[in-house]
């Protein structure tokens, strides 16, 4: 009996549903609306794809309608690839928007540049979405700017596995293996004639140098980088530019995806890694942003092994710089919004750095490093093992969003040697944990001379990475050493610093403008 019942209903549902008029629908008369009426895919390299945008197309009538027709302009040559309402394809028909309802359409394309009609190495693509034909023709643009590029990538095999590097063997003597490969002689000069797109980690073979000339652009693809052998080197030598934009003279590195969503994400790549051995790497007018580690320096030979002048390193997910028994010069240096400390010089090794400015407001999760972490050790199965360390910082300011920002850890075995000279550090303890700690003794002026605590910078715009500091304002204002400041007489901005009164830090301090 419940069967027959349940039947019976079936049979009304069915009448009833063949009755309704909910989905007849009128032909679009050429009064869609859209979300907006030109989509830009932003710059995508050529051959790589781009990321993925959305159209909402919106039926403000009180009646069903019908899109007869939606097309690519350029039909199906189109470098453009549509999703029109979860049905993949580049022309679809008969498409049914509800009343008082929309539809998605997601747009990507991938596009090679040599198959385009130019010889520029850039070049604006564009095309046509088209929605029914005739006198109700609707149009939404559609332009991407495709770059061309120099690509460097591992080798790839016919049994689908890629070149590799050998990194040496771990502790159960298997071989440590990365995805990369070496670059070849006519390989190891960057030039600023096309972007650089790297896949893997291209390795500078030993006894040979990288050599990045001013205004290059050098792009990493997810888990990539560049790393040095032993005894080789890298020399980015970027040059001041005339506008403090565009950046025209200096050497950028960074990411592969240039669209403004991906700007300022940690983590797009891996590190820069001059491994044991290497030596006399140079980074000038250098920005590094957005890796896993900006610059990573393994130990060396006893010379300096890092010289870093004019550089900045951005939101790394890791560490700004991370020096292992490095020797390292550093001037005119930022580094900001990292996921554990800016700057880690551990294993011990022999660091200077004037004039620079280390600061941390990372946010995007909990931090439990402070900006400068400083180590002589290094901790096994069965103890410690001791490093010398000797490090300096001359009219630098170590800032960030934490009350302590900078951490002291030391092993008794070897020499622990440092100094903060003319120097603004947050370092705050309220409840006197530190008190009987000698390390953190700020009256001791053999560690700490003439530096100022806890006292506000005032950074004009940390959020977007600008360590500019306020005249008259900043309590980094006027504390630097006379004679550091002659050694370094020109800040980040190429601006002659006050040698009689310098500022701490990276920048001459300026008059911010007036907020409008």
């Amino acid at each position: 009996m419940k069967y027959v019942y349940g039947l019976a209903i079936l049979a009304c549902l069915v009448l009833w549903s063949s009755c309704r008029n909910d989905f007849e629908s009128v032909p679009s008369t050429g009064n869609l609306e859209f979300s907006r009426d030109t989509v830009y895919l932003d710059t995508i390299f050529s051959n790589i794809g781009s990321s993925t945008y959305n159209l909402k197309v919106y039926n403000r009538s009180d009646e069903d309608i019908n899109i007869p027709s939606i097309n690519l302009a350029n039909g199906e040559t189109s470098s453009y690839r549509l999703n029109v309402d979860g049905i993949p394809g580049k022309s679809f028909q008969d498409i049914q928007v509800l009343a008082k309802d929309s539809i998605f359409i997601f747009i990507e394309t991938t596009a090679d540049i040599n198959t385009l009609p130019t010889e520029e190495t850039n070049f604006l693509y564009t095309d046509q979405l088209q929605f029914d034909t005739g006198g109700n023709q609707q149009n939404v643009e559609l332009v991407t700017l495709i770059q061309d590029a120099v690509f460097l990538f591992p080798e790839r095999f016919g049994d689908g596995t890629s070149e590799t590097l050998n990194l040496g063997t771990d502790g159960e003597g298997n071989d440590i293996l990365i995805e990369g490969f070496f670059l070849d002689d006519n390989e190891l000069t960057f030039t600023n004639e096309k972007p650089y797109v790297i896949y893997g980690y291209a390795a500078v073979p030993p006894q040979k140098t990288l050599n990045i000339e001013a205004g290059t652009r050098v792009h990493f693809h997810a888990s990539s980088g560049i790393l040095v052998a032993n005894t080789g080197s890298i020399k980015a030598n970027g040059e001041q530019s005339n506008d403090p934009e565009l950046l025209e003279n200096e050497i950028i590195f960074e990411g592969d995806r240039l669209e403004p969503a991906f700007a300022d994400v940690p983590g797009q790549w891996g590190a820069i890694w001059m491994t044991s051995g290497s030596t006399d790497n140079e980074f000038k007018y250098t920005t590094i942003k957005n890796g896993t580690v900006g610059l990573l320096m393994d130990d060396n030979d006893g010379d300096r092994t890092l010289t870093l002048e004019n550089v900045q390193i951005y939101n790394s997910a890791n560490s700004g710089l991370l020096a292992r028994t490095g020797n390292v010069y550093g001037e005119n240096v930022v580094i900001n919004n990292s996921g554990q400390a800016s700057l880690s010089a551990s294993l011990g090794g022999t660091y200077t750095f004037n004039h620079c400015t280390f600061a941390n407001y990372w946010t995007n999760s909990f931090r439990s490093f402070p900006t400068v972490l400083i180590d002589n050790f290094f901790e096994t199965d069965t103890g410690t093992e001791p490093y010398d360390l000797n490090i300096s910082f001359n009219n630098c300011i170590i800032y960030g969003n934490e009350q302590r920002e900078i951490a002291l850890l030391k092993d008794d075995g070897k020499t622990f040697n440092f100094n903060f000279s003319n120097s603004l550090i947050r370092f705050e303890d309220p409840n006197g944990e530190f008190s009987d700690n000698p390390l953190y003794d700020f009256t001791n002026t053999a560690l700490y001379t003439n530096s100022v605590f806890n006292e506000d910078p005032v950074f004009q715009d940390t959020e977007m990475n600008n360590f500019n500091i306020e005249t008259g304002t900043s309590a980094a204002d006027g504390i630097g050493n006379t004679t550091t400041a002659q050694q370094v007489p020109v800040d980040l901005n190429g601006t002659n610093r006050n040698t009689q009164a310098p500022d701490a830090g990276a920048y001459e301090s300026t008059a911010f403008p007036e907020e409008e």
